[in-house]
C-alpha cells in the first residue's frame, strides 16, 4: 500500500473475475479464471498501471453478509498467483464483493497482496443486498492478529447504496480515515461506471485536506485529466475493457490512455 501511496496518480486496474465455482452463475471453472486474471495482470502492468484489485464481480447477486469459505480460499489463490506474475511492479489488492473485510483481509494475508477493498468500512448503508454494516474495528482488530500490513481502501457513500438519514459527507469521510483508520479513501458515482460528483468531491478535498482520495468510478479517456487534480489516484474497471464491455478482456491502449491522462502535464 505504501508504494501506491507514494505513487504520483496512480492507476489502479481491477481484474472482475467470472462467477467462481459455487457461485449462483456457471462458472468456467478455476483453471479458465486463472488464466484470464493473470493475462489481465500482465496487460495492466504493460499499460503502466501502479496497481489492480482482484474481484469476485461475477458471483452476483452477492451476500450481504459474510461469503463462503471456498469463496476466500479462491480469492486467496488468484491473488497470490497474480502477486507471483506481477508483484514486482504491481501493488495487488483484494475486494471480497459485497463487504467481507475479514475474507479479503485473510486472503491478502495469504497471498502477499498488500492492500483490501472495503466497500463500507464505517456507518450503515442500505443497499441491494439489504443494511450492510461497516465493521472497522473488526477488521484492524484482524489485521492485528494476523501480524500483516495490509492497508486499507475504503469507501466514502459507496456506490450502489444509500446512507441511512441524512449524512454529512465530509464528516463520513473523517470518521471513516481518521475513527476508523482507513489508509486511503474511495470516491465514486452512483454506480458502475457512473462519473463522480465533481463539485461536491471538490468540497470533499477542501474539508479533508490532509487524506488522500482515489476516484472509483467513471473515469475515462474523455474526462481523465480534468479529474487527475481532484484525486491522488483513480480505481479504473469498467473504461479498461475492450469496447467497455466487462466480458472482454482488458485493453492495453486503454490502459495506457488512462496512465497518461493522470499524469502531471
Amino acid at each position: 500500500m505504501n508504494r501506491l501511496l507514494q505513487s504520483i496518480k496512480p492507476l489502479i486496474g481491477v481484474l472482475h473475475l467470472p462467477p467462481l465455482p459455487g457461485s449462483p452463475k456457471s462458472s468456467p471453472g478455476m483453471d479458465a479464471i486463472l488464466e484470464g486474471a493473470l493475462r489481465d495482470a500482465r496487460v495492466l502492468e504493460a499499460g503502466g498501471a501502479a496497481g489492480l484489485i482482484v474481484e469476485n464481480l461475477g458471483d452476483a447477486p452477492f451476500s450481504g453478509q459474510t461469503v463462503e469459505p471456498h469463496v476466500t480460499a479462491m480469492l486467496a489463490v488468484i491473488a497470490k498467483a497474480v502477486v507471483d506474475a506481477v508483484g514486482a511492479n504491481l501493488s495487488v489488492g483484494v475486494n471480497a464483493l459485497r463487504n467481507d473485510a475479514l475474507a479479503a483481509m485473510g486472503a491478502a494475508a495469504a497471498s502477499g497482496a498488500s492492500f483490501v477493498r472495503i466497500n463500507v468500512h464505517t456507518g450503515v448503508m442500505a443497499t441491494d443486498q439489504g443494511l450492510i454494516q461497516g465493521r472497522a474495528r473488526e477488521t484492524l482488530l484482524y489485521r492485528k492478529q494476523l501480524g500483516r500490513s495490509v492497508g486499507i481502501a475504503a469507501d466514502v457513500l459507496v456506490k450502489h447504496a444509500t446512507p441511512l438519514g441524512s449524512v454529512n459527507p465530509a464528516q463520513v469521510a473523517q470518521d471513516t480515515f481518521y475513527r476508523g483508520g482507513a489508509d486511503v479513501l474511495i470516491y465514486t458515482g452512483s454506480g458502475t461506471g457512473q462519473p463522480v460528483d465533481t463539485s461536491a468531491l471538490r468540497v470533499l478535498r477542501v474539508a479533508c485536506p490532509k487524506i488522500p482520495f482515489w476516484i472509483g468510478s467513471g473515469v475515462n479517456a474523455d474526462n481523465v485529466e480534468s479529474l487527475a487534480p481532484l484525486c491522488e489516484g483513480a480505481i479504473v474497471g469498467s473504461f479498461l475493457h475492450e469496447d467497455g464491455d466487462l466480458a472482454a478482456p482488458l485493453s492495453l491502449k486503454r490502459i495506457q490512455l488512462i496512465t497518461q491522462g493522470l499524469q502531471p502535464h
